[in-house]
C-alpha cells in the first residue's frame, strides 16, 4: 500500500520535468541563454541541476512508494520489470529515426515509425498485469538489443546509454539498497562509492592515455566506455558518453541521498523539524560538494562526487523550501501548473522527445529557396518565429516557452480527467 503523495514532491518533479522541457527543447542551439546551457566542462549552470534533481526526486519518493521494507523473489520481480521498461522506453529514443519498415520512405515511413511508437509506449505504458508486463517488456529489450548488435546498418551505431537508462539502472540499485538495508548503511553505501569513484578516477592510471585525468576522451570513464560500448555512445562524442558506465555508480549515489531524504520526510517528528534537519543536511552536502571541487572538480558529464554532492544538496534546499511553503504552511494557490507536470513525468519525458524527431522527419519546400527541402521544425522556427525578434536569443527561448505551453495543455487534459501514465 503506498503512502498519500506528497504534494511538495510532486511540484518539485513538475518543476523540474517542466525546466527539462524548456532547455531541451530550444529553437536554435547555437541561440541559447547562458542559464539554460550547460556548462561547457567543468562547473554548474541551474541547467546541469535537472538530471540530478530528477535522480534525486525518484530516490526521495522511494520511500513513499515502498513504506513496508519487504523483499522477496516477487518484489524483485516487480522492480526489475519497471527497470527494464524504464529503461526501454530510453533506449527506444534513439531507434525511432531509424526504424526502417519493408521499402517505405517518407511520410508513409514516418507513419508507420510513429505507429510503432504507440505500440510501443502502450506496451510499456499500459496498465497490464505483471505476467503481461514481464513478456511485454522483455521482448521490446530482446528485440531492440538484437538489433543494435546485428550489423545492420541503420542500427549499427545507435546509442545504448542516455537519461532514462541511467534513471532505469539508479532505481533498480536503490531500490533493493532501501528494502534490504538501514539508515547507517546506505550513508556508508555513499561514501564508499563517492569515495571509491575519486580514487578511480584521479589514481588509476588510463589505458592508452597514461595518467589519471578529468579531461574530455581521455579519462578512466571515456576509456571504459569505448571500450564496452564502442560504436554505441552520444553522436556528439563517439568516444564517451555522458551517461556512460562508470559515472552511473555516482549517480546511484545520487538516487541513494533523495532516497535518504524521503525517509526523513518520513520520520515521526513535527514538520517544522523535518524542514530544519533537510535544511542542516542540504547546506552541509554543498558545503562538502564546494570543498571537494577544489580536487574534484564539480562536473555533469563524469558526475564527479563533487557535483553528487553540491547538486544532492541544491535538491534538498530546495525541496526543504517547497515543503514548508506547501506542506507547513499550507500555502498551494500556485502549484497547479508544477502539479500537472509532476504526476505524469514519464509520458512527458519520452513524448517530448519523440515530437521533435517527428517534426524533424517532415520535409517541405522551403519557401525561401524554392529547389530546396527544410523540415517542419526548422521551417516553424526560422520562417514564423525568428521574424517576430530582432533578438535570436529571445526567438530561441519564445520557441522552448511555447513547446513547454503545448505540453501543459496536453497535461491539464490528462489532469483533469485523471489519466496518470505510470511505468
Amino acid at each position: 500500500m503506498q503512502k498519500e503523495r506528497l504534494i511538495s514532491l510532486d511540484v518539485f518533479r513538475g518543476f523540474t520535468i517542466l525546466l527539462m522541457t524548456i532547455v531541451n527543447n530550444p529553437g536554435s542551439w547555437a541561440s541559447i541563454y547562458p542559464p539554460l546551457k550547460h556548462a561547457e566542462w567543468h562547473g554548474c549552470t541551474p541547467t546541469d541541476l535537472v538530471f540530478p534533481f530528477f535522480i534525486f526526486i525518484m530516490g526521495t519518493a522511494i520511500p513513499f512508494a515502498m513504506p513496508t521494507k519487504h523483499f522477496d523473489l516477487s518484489v524483485f520481480h516487480k522492480i526489475l520489470v519497471r527497470s527494464l521498461r524504464i529503461f526501454c522506453l530510453g533506449l527506444f529514443l534513439y531507434f525511432f529515426g531509424r526504424i526502417e519498415v519493408f521499402s517505405l520512405e517518407g511520410i508513409p515511413l514516418l507513419l508507420a515509425r510513429i505507429l510503432i511508437t504507440f505500440a510501443v509506449a502502450y506496451a510499456l505504458l499500459g496498465n497490464f498485469t505483471l505476467k503481461i508486463k514481464t513478456y511485454l517488456v522483455l521482448i521490446i529489450f530482446t528485440v531492440m538489443l538484437f538489433l543494435a548488435y546485428s550489423g545492420i546498418p541503420a542500427y549499427q551505431d545507435v546509442r545504448i546509454p542516455g537519461v532514462l537508462q541511467r534513471i532505469a539502472i539508479v532505481y533498480f540499485f536503490t531500490s533493493i539498497l532501501y528494502l534490504k538495508t538501514n539508515l547507517k548503511i546506505q550513508v556508508a553505501v555513499v561514501a564508499f562509492i563517492l569515495l571509491g569513484y575519486w580514487a578511480l578516477m584521479a589514481l588509476v592510471p588510463v589505458p592508452e592515455f597514461g595518467k589519471a585525468n578529468f579531461d574530455k576522451a581521455t579519462n578512466l570513464a571515456a576509456w571504459l566506455d569505448n571500450l564496452l560500448l564502442n560504436g554505441h555512445l552520444w553522436a556528439a562524442s563517439k568516444t564517451w558518453d555522458p551517461e556512460g558506465i562508470l559515472s552511473t555508480l555516482p549517480a546511484i549515489a545520487t538516487g541513494i541521498l533523495g532516497m535518504f531524504i524521503g525517509q526523513v520526510l518520513n520520520m515521526s517528528i513535527t514538520k517544522v523539524e523535518i524542514v530544519k534537519r533537510m535544511s542542516i543536511v542540504g547546506a552541509s552536502l554543498i558545503i562538502l560538494g564546494l570543498v571537494w571541487d577544489v580536487v574534484f572538480p564539480i562536473n555533469k558529464s563524469l558526475w564527479t562526487s563533487s557535483y553528487t554532492i553540491y547538486t544532492a544538496g541544491i535538491a534538498t534546499i530546495s525541496l526543504a523550501i517547497l515543503y514548508y511553503i506547501i506542506d507547513v504552511a499550507n500555502y498551494k494557490k500556485w502549484i497547479k501548473l508544477f502539479l500537472i507536470w509532476g504526476v505524469n513525468p514519464m509520458i512527458v519525458f519520452f513524448f517530448s522527445g519523440i515530437i521533435p524527431r517527428i517534426l524533424s522527419s517532415i520535409k517541405i519546400q522551403n519557401p525561401k529557396i524554392a529547389t530546396e527541402e527544410i523540415n517542419l521544425q526548422t521551417y516553424i522556427y526560422n520562417d514564423n518565429i525568428v521574424p517576430l525578434f530582432a533578438n535570436p536569443l529571445n526567438a530561441s527561448l519564445f520557441y522552448a516557452l511555447s513547446y513547454a505551453v503545448f505540453w501543459s495543455l496536453i497535461l491539464w487534459f490528462f489532469y483533469k480527467y485523471k489519466l496518470i501514465f505510470k511505468v
